[in-house]
């Protein structure tokens, strides 16, 4: 790993071997995900199953490809408040939306219309 200074700082460049490790890291993951999706998993397990790996995902390419790793303090900044903003959305707007639209199914077929005669 090499590092660059730039006026009085010092900026992480990174090596290609690296930076490959880490793409095939993620087409992995993805390609996990993507069998996920063809076994069949209980819909709960199968949605935390993949938040995590979306959130493995993104802090790789936060952390490796956003160059982000070796700045501690920008990483936490990034990854923190984007980290409240995703569970506040999910408690406060996608869940309640997602059950009060559970609650609008119809639970069967539609009844017979009657004949008149």
């Amino acid at each position: 790993m090499t590092t660059h200074a730039v006026g009085d700082e010092e900026h992480f460049a990174g090596s290609n071997k690296l930076f490959i490790s880490i793409w095939v890291w993620l087409l992995l993951l993805t390609g996990f995900e993507v069998f996920l999706g063809y076994i069949q998993l209980p819909v709960i397990y199968m949605l935390v199953i993949l938040m995590g790996a979306s959130i493995i995902k993104a802090a790789l390419i936060v952390a490796y490809f956003m160059h982000l790793r070796f700045e501690r303090l920008n990483l936490v900044l990034t990854i923190v408040p984007a980290l409240v903003v995703c569970i506040c959305l999910m408690l406060l707007v996608f869940f309640p939306d997602s059950f009060r639209a559970k609650a609008l199914r119809s639970t069967g077929p539609p009844p017979a219309p009657a004949e008149s005669r």
